[in-house]
């Protein structure tokens, strides 16, 4: 699994582009609207940063390595979907915590409560990858799994507050929010930037979101 998760860092390396998009929008945003905009917003950029890799750049990365024959030649070696998905999970946790953690050095300041942070960051950016990684489990090729993710990220990016506060959206979208996964993850990442503990529920719903959506990748996962 070594190996396998060596040569991922090296493709996820030069593939610039993503790497670009995934870290550079999201910290640009917070340098330029940082001192003018709420206190929450620095949690707010690390969400988007998380949405854009779990739901733009993940899942186009499988699915094209399903298109170029990589997974199937891959079938042919020990490596089981179950490794194979936790390598891209690994893989796209390890550049979350590098945007992150830029985020967060350039950013206003830091999270008030840190260990809070980092426990809601972990299993929230987990929770969203494997959602991400269902997608890239079931799209046709490479060329439409993108185009699915951003079907699904931009109704959770507004269900979790990003668009419009959460306080200000109809009932139903609120409820529909607190079980979305990105929700939950949303405004604990809100509370412990702030100083506050997680609220049980988002971590049980976080936790729910990694299992259930983790569970359902490998199972629909095709090698080609």
């Amino acid at each position: 699994m070594s190996k396998i998760l060596l040569v991922e860092a090296k493709l996820h390396l030069r593939d610039g582009w993503s790497m670009l998009f995934t870290i550079a929008l999201p910290l640009m945003l917070l340098l330029f609207l940082g001192g003018v905009a709420g206190p929450a917003f620095p949690a707010m950029m690390v969400m988007l940063s998380m949405l854009t890799l779990s739901f733009s750049v993940l899942p186009g990365v499988l699915a094209t390595y399903r298109d170029q024959g990589v997974l199937r030649r891959m079938s042919t070696t020990p490596v089981s979907p179950l490794r194979m998905l936790a390598v891209q999970l690994v893989i796209n946790l390890m550049v979350a915590v590098a945007s992150t953690a830029l985020l967060i050095t350039f950013g206003p300041g830091l999270p008030r409560n840190p260990a809070g942070f980092a426990l809601v960051f972990l299993l929230g950016a987990a929770a969203l990858m494997a959602m991400g990684l269902v997608i890239a489990a079931l799209a046709p090729n490479g060329k439409i799994a993108p185009v699915i993710g951003s079907a699904v990220m931009f109704p959770l990016m507004f269900v979790a507050g990003l668009w419009v506060p959460r306080e200000y959206l109809p009932e139903v979208m609120r409820v529909i929010g607190d079980y979305s996964v990105a929700g939950p993850f949303a405004q604990a990442l809100g509370d412990t930037w702030a100083g506050q503990a997680p609220h049980l529920s988002h971590l049980l719903v976080l936790a729910a979101g990694l299992v259930v959506f983790g569970g359902l990748a490998v199972r629909v996962f095709r090698w080609e």
